[in-house]
């Protein structure tokens, strides 16, 4: 019996602009992640700080940390809030669109951590489609996270939604 060819699978699309030029075929569809930028938030130093590794979970907060699926195994981890960021651009000018967080421990001495990836894959894609889940911050978080997005940019946080300001007053 002969061995089936294994057919090529499509793995996940990163594309800028529009490759397709509007011809409709393969790629259409392919999420854009060009408007999306990780934000983490250090609980402990009270800063937040922008960084793209962490878009391929290579951010310097990740780099070198095995992480394990359960809170309780890391349990002096310093806690972060990975936030992902979602800008889109209205005719007046871009705005802070979708805003999610998800909590992330890591202890640098033991070289271990605690995320759960389904959770981050989740609210990066929640942030994608413009939702803003930042509930379970805590309110010290929520006020350095704030005061980042306004001093960014202070056109994109007034043009943002109400919503966004509610969740993090």
């Amino acid at each position: 019996m002969e061995e089936q060819p294994k057919k090529k699978a499509i793995g996940f699309n990163i594309i800028k602009d529009d490759s397709t030029s509007g011809h409709g075929g393969f790629g259409v569809g392919a999420l854009s992640l060009e408007n999306m930028s990780p934000v983490f938030v250090d609980v402990e130093e009270g800063i937040a700080f922008v960084d793209m590794g962490a878009m391929h979970a290579r951010s310097v907060v990740e780099k070198g940390i095995k992480f394990l699926p359960t809170k309780s195994e890391v349990p002096n981890g310093k806690p972060y809030w990975l936030v992902w960021v979602t800008i889109e651009r209205l005719p007046e000018g871009p705005y802070y669109a979708g805003v999610t967080a998800c909590e992330m421990t890591v202890d640098r001495e033991i070289r271990r951590g605690y995320k759960s990836l389904p959770e981050h894959v989740n609210k990066m894609d929640k942030s994608l489609k413009r939702h803003i889940m930042v509930d379970y911050m805590d309110e010290k978080s929520k006020k350095v996270l704030r005061e980042f997005l306004q001093q960014h940019d202070a056109g994109m946080w007034e043009r943002s939604k109400e919503e966004l300001k509610q969740a993090l007053a």
